[in-house]
């Protein structure tokens, strides 16, 4: 099997991953995660990649839990300020955050890094970065995989428009809202959001192996789970 082809199976499998959780939702998505990720497991060890290349050599897990703690505390950082500050609080109020807390903790520890980091890092920090990086180099393999993963945050755009439109204005760039433009703007945003979040957590995963990004996403991911959900009980509690 080629590069190309080994590619284009790994490509295979987050289209079909995605058309899946289409169709079930809302079902058992932690499932088709876990289950693509065994798939793309496979074709990286059929194509020969070590452990070492898909970043999870055994040297680098202590440099790779320090580096995702310091990111994962900026994270932290970041969601307090911006849910302290009047400016920016109505970004965080998102309406699939669950408003009880075995809820919260079942999104922000088990949904999170079972349904969605463990797939996307393993895909485009692990596998897909090392495959490309046969045929174009490390950098050019890097910059591929962030703009994919850009790519990967169309579907969930559409979500973000009835969950979160402060944070869909935001994405649309000033697009009037309720407009069909709006929504092509609003996924447009997340293509470019993801993207550079992708290129952020592509330097995480040169200096850490796919420990750092991980931890920073699962932060990235279950924060955002938590701030919306204390946005959303305040503003529950002011409209009694």
């Amino acid at each position: 099997m080629g590069v190309g082809r080994e590619t284009g199976a790994a490509l295979g499998v987050l289209v079909a991953t995605q058309v899946a959780k289409a169709r079930l939702a809302p079902g058992p998505g932690n499932a088709v995660s876990v289950v693509a990720t065994a798939a793309l497991a496979g074709v990286a060890r059929r194509a020969g990649l070590t452990r070492a290349q898909v970043g999870l050599g055994a040297d680098g897990l202590a440099r790779g839990a320090r580096c995702g703690a310091v990111a994962a505390c900026c994270v932290a950082g970041a969601y307090a300020c911006g849910t302290a500050l009047p400016a920016t609080r109505a970004l965080f109020a998102d309406r699939r955050a669950a408003p009880d807390l075995p809820g919260l903790l079942r999104q922000a520890l088990v949904d999170v890094p079972v349904g969605t980091v463990l797939l996307e890092e393993a895909a485009f920090r692990g596998v897909l970065p090392a495959l490309l990086a046969r045929r174009w180099g490390t950098r050019r393999a890097d910059a591929v995989a962030a703009a994919l993963f850009g790519l990967w945050h169309v579907a969930p755009s559409a979500a973000l428009v009835e969950a979160n439109p402060a944070l869909a204005r935001a994405s649309a760039a000033g697009v009037p809202a309720g407009s069909g433009a709006a929504r092509w703007a609003t996924a447009a945003g997340n293509v470019a959001a993801g993207a550079l979040g992708g290129l952020a957590l592509g330097a995480l995963r040169r200096r850490g192996g796919l420990l750092a990004p991980a931890l920073a996403h699962t932060a990235l991911n279950g924060f955002g789970f938590v701030a919306a959900h204390l946005v959303g009980r305040a503003r529950r509690e002011a409209a009694r």
